[in-house]
């Protein structure tokens, strides 16, 4: 980074608007009324906001395509050239690409728009970069429109302004551009090939957590008994909901209230939301002991499971079981439950896929002696700590480098070499 603070040095900048360093802004045409997506002869990609990840343009099975009627009306508002910059203007705002392959008839929707650089003013790259830092992004951000679907307006995206290197010496101007974007993009690619190796890495940890557990529950020729859940249980608690925007079962609440989306296969300690005496009263919320096993039965969250460390209560989403210590120690039924997962969360029913208490109530176990319940226990709450424990210091190593990647970006970008 030396020699850069050297070619950074007492850089003469001068703050262009977009529209002066390009040659057009443009966005894509609206399907609905101009033409047929995914047509039998479709074969010309549409690129849409989905296809914008990490600068790049991602295409999958499920990316648009239009055929060669559609390029007739399509062609001239939006077709693709290499060294264009994508720009995604509605939704997820601020994605950004540039075309680095020669394309093959691509377009792009009306959420993307389509920058085509001037050359001979500034380097595509170099535009990339800057679109997706905060010198662009703090313009554009608060001047956002819409409520529901956000996006930003064409004339707002032309005023954004870019700082461009000595001004005055196109031919300087463009090798300073250069050298920053070959240091972005050795930074870029030490950056995602480390988080690659991380994620790795994690992935895994967690495989090998899965293979320890999968041999721990493996009791085929080994003399154990089978019972459904139902029969290791003392009691079964569902939860209600007080109804919500209703300030007089929430204000001043201190009771623990637990939502399906809290439960992720781990000790609960505490709930983001609390009501009050008033909603234990008036409403089917009920205290639920604690060292249960609660299960969620709605929706996405189907089947998910865990513990609760502390009394509280629930939504009506949650099935509790408490468990008969003398059957089965509770943390033992919530790493089979947990185990169980895919296969539990298959037996939910209508276009939700929800569970109810007989379904869970009826899923076997394997009822093997306490001791060796206990073992189990021990090993996989060991293998489970050990794995959150690497996992957790493995994704701090991957937000630091992308914090890393950030700060020297915004510096080169600001000139502050």
């Amino acid at each position: 980074m030396s020699t850069l603070k050297e070619l950074l040095k007492d850089v003469p900048l001068e703050w262009k608007a977009l529209r002066d360093v390009t040659k057009s802004i443009k966005t894509g045409l609206n399907p609905r009324s101009n033409f047929v997506l995914n047509t039998d002869n479709a074969k010309n990609y549409y690129v849409t906001v989905k296809e914008i990840t990490s600068g790049k343009i991602s295409f999958s099975s499920k990316t648009d395509r239009i055929d060669d009627s559609a390029l007739e009306v399509i062609q001239n508002r939006s077709n693709l050239e290499i060294d264009d910059v994508l720009f995604s203007g509605i939704g997820t705002i601020g994605k950004v690409a540039i075309v680095d392959i020669p394309t093959m008839n691509w377009n792009c929707s009306e959420s993307v728009f389509l920058i085509k650089p001037i050359k001979e003013l500034t380097n595509p790259k170099y535009l990339m970069y800057l679109l997706d830092s905060p010198i662009s992004k703090n313009q554009y951000e608060g001047l956002a429109v819409g409520s529901t679907l956000r996006g930003v307006r064409m004339d707002t995206l032309k005023k954004i302004q870019i700082p461009i290197p000595f001004p005055n010496d196109p031919q300087k101007s463009l090798e300073i551009q250069q050298e920053i974007v070959r240091v972005l993009d050795s930074l870029s690619e030490q950056n995602k090939a480390l988080t690659t190796a991380l994620a790795n890495e994690i992935e895994n940890r967690k495989k090998q957590y899965s293979y320890y557990r999968e041999e721990l529950f493996r009791f085929e020729g080994k003399d154990v008994e089978w019972k459904t859940l139902g029969k290791v249980i003392l009691k079964s608690y569902s939860g209600s909901t007080p109804k919500a925007g209703d300030p007089k079962y929430y204000q001043n609440g201190t009771i623990p209230w637990l939502r399906t989306q809290e439960v992720k296969f781990t000790d609960i300690e505490d709930t983001e939301i609390k009501i009050n005496e008033l909603a234990l009263k008036e409403t089917a919320t009920k205290w639920i002991p604690e060292n249960c096993l609660i299960i969620a039965i709605s929706g996405a969250t189907a089947g998910r499971s865990a513990i609760n460390k502390i009394p509280l209560t629930t939504n009506q989403h949650c099935l509790c079981l408490e468990i008969n210590p003398q059957a089965a120690l509770y943390r033992y039924v919530f790493h089979w439950v947990s185990y169980n997962y895919e296969n539990i969360k298959s037996l939910g029913q209508g276009a939700r896929g929800d569970l109810n208490s007989r379904l869970i109530k009826n899923y076997k176990i394997p009822i093997p002696s306490l001791e060796e319940q206990e073992r189990i226990v021990r090993l996989l709450d060991q293998f489970d700590e050990a794995t959150k424990s690497i996992v957790a210091a493995l994704e701090k190593e991957i937000e630091l480098r992308n914090k890393q990647y950030e700060y020297y970006r915004n510096e080169l970008l600001m000139f502050n070499g």
